[in-house]
């Protein structure tokens, strides 16, 4: 089983809609995310996301995302309690992820029915610092 402890830093985003079509890509996509996450050895975790644009499309809110808790990793998947978070509805809750790995980086998406989104799957791609 390939380690996930370390701190790593978000390098690509992309969002799949349930027909598989793609959909705008979460927190600006490509060189407009930025994100990190550490997952310490004792079971931690702290993440941050967001749009970094200076500027936005009119009419377009920056989108934003921290939260933390303790985590457990089976080797597939990522399942966080969360106890900390900037966005309320993820408080308490367990947010699970399926991890795989692409040579060097880490891909996690969200489990059905347990991310952001409920019309698609956010896909985030990490490469350790």
């Amino acid at each position: 089983m390939q380690s996930i402890t370390g701190t790593w830093q978000l390098i690509e985003t992309e969002c799949i809609g349930a027909n598989g079509e793609a959909l705008s890509p979460p927190y600006g996509g490509g060189a407009s995310a930025m994100g990190l996450l550490s997952l310490s050895e004792d079971g931690r975790l702290i993440c941050v996301l967001c749009d970094k644009r200076r500027d936005l499309p009119e009419g377009q809110k920056r989108e934003y995302n921290s939260y933390c808790g303790f985590y457990e990793f089976d080797g597939k998947e990522l399942t966080t309690r969360v106890d900390a978070t900037a966005n309320p509805a993820f408080l308490n809750t367990d947010q699970i992820r399926d991890v795989s790995f692409e040579g060097d980086v880490m891909v996690l998406k969200p489990t059905k029915n347990t991310g952001p989104i409920s019309d698609g799957q956010r896909v985030l791609r990490w490469t350790k610092l």
